[in-house]
């Protein structure tokens, strides 16, 4: 590079024995000015400013050679100071403040895994100060039932301490004191139903809770009364007057109880279908699975009436419909109704008779068997995801020959006669595809003797579809080149706050104890544990995985061909020759004898 009186000045570039290399500005033989340092051994490089040979000024540093770990700001002699940006190999992001290479002052940092943002004041690296901590719900399905749990207060040295107030998922709001992360003092708890409660908490746990009104309200209360507040007014008009404080305590009791197992439930039935990242209500096509999947249906009761015995102030067109959106309390309320509806004669001899049939129901159905996924749809979750973009064209079909073979029902439903009449009508049966198939296929979940004139909801047609599809596109070859069309698809928190450090291996870690505040009540939980499998398993689960991906790109392809092949195709044919025959006899009609 450049000398000025045999010392180095200007621009030049410096190498050293381990491989690293400066190249830019030089000032009295230091690194001054502008330059870029990179360190092979280390994965290291900076790019910025410089002054007496230390980083200063401003700078980009990236600490891998993926430069998917970097920080962008500023520098105070070597060490990350003043304001800045820096990208961890998570993906977690912080922009704010930062003092002696920390997290200091105000800031905002976003844990993208865990789906958690803070925004305000830090202090030697960890929340302190005035802060809000939000977990992020992702909402779909145009509802806004759910608003992004989050707290609004004072934190000490990364926790939430001193006065704070927590906005719940389903709408109930704590204001009070804290202390080391729990709910611990005097504040006021506010219910989704707008019930004020003064409350006294120790260490999480409720010591005395009154309502305006000078009633003792517990733990239990304040839980169950949020986003499981579920509405049995209907099961209690069929029990003495006397009797309705303590049936619903009892059933309040059993929900308590199980309040884990249900919620867990909830959440899986949740995701069927839908992408890892999603974190939505459960939807009726979903909610109809779960009662298959507890085989609801085998005590005589059909999916078309459990939707019926739940109806409330929905209209008919609401229950029936696939898309309509489930809500917890929703969900507690209809496993009530159909515990009372299947199991109220075994138990009349019990003292509170709703709780009774309730556990039971848990007990001898939900519990042993909900997560067992059956059906032709949601066991194999890709094919689920891609075959429901087809879910708003089959409610099209359903829709309309509900109204075809039951033109003056205000409920459109179909038997499992009429679907066996629409797939002759669509002339869709043949060899391959015959009438006794597709009995098989339709009954392939009933555990009783087959019954054609059974109502059916859109999973179970749906289901059928799939079905269908298996046998009569079987001979589908799984060469793309060969059988690839072009096919149409509907698509019409922390307890101390982590900081990740870059070890010698180049992974990224997480310090301190992470967990996450449960979006549905607000009770602590702690950080899952992920445990890799066995080395001498990994191969065998590698190819097992890659045989199920193959399978579910397979079961695809003959599902996006009997659909755009065979279904669709005849269902337009059929449309179009039922318009012209209409039209033929309203001439007829217009001519007179």
């Amino acid at each position: 590079g450049e000398f000025v009186r045999n010392t180095p000045m200007g621009q030049g570039a410096f190498t050293w024995p381990d491989g690293s290399v400066y190249t830019g500005e030089v000032h009295s033989g230091k690194r001054h000015g502008t330059g870029t340092y990179t360190c092979p051994k280390h994965d290291v490089s900076y790019t910025g400013q410089w002054h007496q040979g230390k980083k200063h000024g401003k700078g980009t540093m990236f600490f891998n050679n993926k430069k998917s770990s970097w920080y962008k700001g500023d520098w105070v002699m070597n060490s990350r100071e003043g304001s800045g940006e820096r990208r961890y190999r998570s993906g977690d992001t912080y922009s704010g403040g930062w003092k002696n290479n920390m997290r200091h002052g105000e800031g905002t940092m976003i844990w993208v895994n865990l789906g958690q943002r803070y925004v305000g004041k830090w202090e030697h690296g960890v929340q302190h100060g005035l802060g809000k901590h939000i977990w992020i719900l992702k909402n779909h399905c145009e509802t806004h039932y759910f608003q992004s749990p989050h707290y609004i207060g004072n934190f000490f040295k990364g926790q939430r301490h001193g006065q704070g107030s927590f906005y719940y998922a389903g709408g109930a709001i704590y204001k009070g004191g804290w202390r080391n992360n729990m709910k611990h003092g005097q504040g006021k708890f506010t219910t989704k139903d707008g019930r004020i409660l003064e409350v006294e908490f120790v260490d999480d746990k409720v010591a005395t809770a009154r309502s305006a009104d000078g009633l003792t309200v517990s733990e239990r209360d304040l839980v169950v009364g949020d986003d499981m507040a579920f509405n049995i007014e209907y099961l209690l008009e069929k029990i003495p007057e006397r009797h309705h404080k303590t049936e619903l305590r009892h059933v309040k009791s059993v929900v308590w109880c199980h309040r884990t197992e249900l919620r867990l439930i909830y959440g899986f039935y949740c995701r069927l279908g839908r992408s890892p990242d999603d974190s939505l209500l459960m939807s009726r096509l979903q909610f109809w699975r779960l009662l298959k999947d507890c085989s609801i249906h085998a005590h005589e009761l059909t999916l078309t009436q459990i939707d019926s015995f739940i109806r409330g102030e929905a209209s008919v067109a609401e229950i029936h419909s696939p898309f309509t959106t489930v809500h917890l309390r929703e969900l507690l309320s209809c496993l009530v109704g159909v515990a009372y509806y299947i199991y109220r004669e075994d138990m009349m001899s019990q003292s509170y008779l709703l709780a009774s049939c309730f556990s039971k129901l848990l007990t001898d159905d939900i519990l042993p068997n909900a997560t067992k996924v059956k059906g032709f749809l949601f066991r194999q979750p890709e094919f689920a995801v891609e075959a429901l973009k087809y879910t708003e064209r089959c409610w099209e079909v359903f829709e309309t020959f509900c109204g075809v073979y039951m033109p003056h029902r205000d409920d459109r439903t179909m038997t499992f006669r009429h679907l066996m009449l629409m797939f002759k009508h669509l002339r869709l049966l043949d060899d391959q595809l015959t009438s006794t198939r597709l009995v098989k296929i339709i009954t392939a979940e009933r555990v009783d003797p087959p019954c054609v004139g059974l109502e059916i909801t859109f999973l179970e047609f749906f289901e059928v579809l799939i079905g269908c599809a298996e046998v009569k596109c079987q001979q589908v070859s799984e060469t793309p080149e060969e059988d690839q069309v072009l096919l149409r698809s509907d698509n019409k928190s922390t307890e101390n706050l982590p900081e990740e450090t870059d070890d010698a291996n180049g992974r990224s870690q997480l310090t301190g104890n992470v967990t996450s505040e449960n979006v549905e009540t607000g009770e602590m939980k702690g950080q899952d544990e992920h445990i890799s499998p066995p080395a001498e398993h990994e191969a065998r689960l590698h190819e097992e995985d890659v045989h199920s991906k193959k399978s579910q790109s397979h079961l695809l392809l003959q599902f996006q061909l009997f659909l755009e092949h065979h279904l669709f195709p005849a269902v337009a044919f059929y449309q179009k020759v039922t318009e012209k025959m209409e039209m033929l006899l309203k001439e007829q009609n217009s001519k007179g004898p």
